[in-house]
């Protein structure tokens, strides 16, 4: 049996306290989980020797979260993941201009998303409900929302996230999480060496300002070719303008099925799967992490120190009639289910 326990997390300036909601599984193992955001904080799991230790980059204080310059640890994204061109798109004849936040780019939601909301939490059988309703008009998207996200863990060592939402007008809507991962370790250095497997045989290609260019691009032949596993740091190329010249992975991978991504990292033995219901998957490879943020351990995180893997829809969908839709109507429900298991790879 799962434990559920809730603490006070710290306070926002209004006085509204934030809760720190952990699940505790028979083995010790615990995901601990903050209604600021709906943010995973920390994922504490055994390596292969039995060694406990916190595999996802975080803050050990509120004011880390609430800093402009978190970079999404663990943050659950709202309403669209990912980036929407030029902060506009058009729905049924209608115009609707978002927030930007990126340039002319709006990024994950706007200047205030889901990240940057207080959520309300109630316990379940095996985990903790989150619950959010976005107003109509929230960063320019049009709708009254009602989100719950739903986080459980087992003693599989599996996390899974389930997501569910409705709406009062059409609207687009893409949820996903944003944890950063390190296998070795939460603030234990470079991901390079972890191998990665991807089952997409397609990714979308991204313009200057990372914005899909509408191709679904084959694989083969590329450094984005992980249907074999292959280390993060093998695959960069410097010559390749897709990968920033040697900066990193940022790109949107078009989902061969539902095992979406399995990742090992060869000192600790621990390994991660994610299965999915969603079609994208988001390899991003910490390529902004530039050694200003301290983390939970205290320890600075730099650049290609943690790999994100978001399940999602494709960036800038509502834009491009040749993805899979995002619309969201009145009368439809919003499902999405994610699940990451933690487990120790063959020796």
């Amino acid at each position: 049996m799962t434990s559920i326990d809730s603490t006070p997390f710290g306070a926002l300036a209004d006085g509204t306290v934030i809760e720190k909601w952990t699940l505790t599984n028979t083995s010790g193992a615990s995901v601990s989980i903050l209604t600021w955001g709906a943010t995973i904080q920390s994922v504490v799991v055994p390596d292969r020797d039995g060694v406990l230790g916190n595999v996802t980059l975080g803050f050990a204080d509120l004011a880390g979260y609430t800093d402009p310059a978190n970079p999404y640890f663990g943050s659950t994204i709202g309403r669209y993941g990912n980036r929407i061109a030029n902060g506009t798109f058009t729905l049924d004849g209608q115009e609707h201009k978002l927030t930007r936040n990126e340039g002319q780019t709006t990024l994950h939601g706007g200047v205030h998303g889901f990240d940057k909301r207080v959520w309300a939490a109630e316990a379940t059988a095996d985990g903790v409900r989150l619950n959010y309703v976005s107003p109509d008009g929230e960063e320019g998207f049009p709708g009254t929302v009602v989100t719950a996200v739903t986080f459980t863990f087992d003693d599989g060592n599996r996390l899974r996230i389930d997501y569910r939402a409705t709406t009062d007008q059409a609207t687009v809507l893409s949820l996903t999480n944003h944890a950063y991962w390190n296998l070795a370790g939460e603030g234990s250095g470079t991901i390079n060496e972890h191998l990665l497997r991807i089952d997409a045989g397609h990714y979308t290609p991204v313009d200057a300002t990372l914005i899909p260019t509408g191709e679904l691009a084959p694989v083969d032949g590329t450094p984005f070719d992980f249907r074999t596993v292959h280390a993060i740091g093998e695959r960069l190329r410097d010559d390749d303008p897709q990968l920033g010249f040697g900066l990193g992975y940022d790109h949107n991978y078009v989902l061969s099925g539902p095992e979406a991504a399995v990742v090992e990292d060869p000192r600790t033995g621990r390994r991660l799967t994610i299965e999915t219901t969603e079609p994208g998957l988001q390899f991003y490879s910490g390529n902004f992490l530039d050694g200003k943020l301290r983390g939970t351990s205290g320890r600075q995180y730099r650049q290609g120190d943690a790999f994100a893997l978001e399940t999602q829809h494709f960036p800038d969908s509502p834009n491009q009639p040749d993805f899979p839709s995002t619309v969201l109507r009145p009368g439809e429900t919003y499902t999405s289910s994610t699940v990451h298991t933690f487990s120790i790879a063959a020796s």
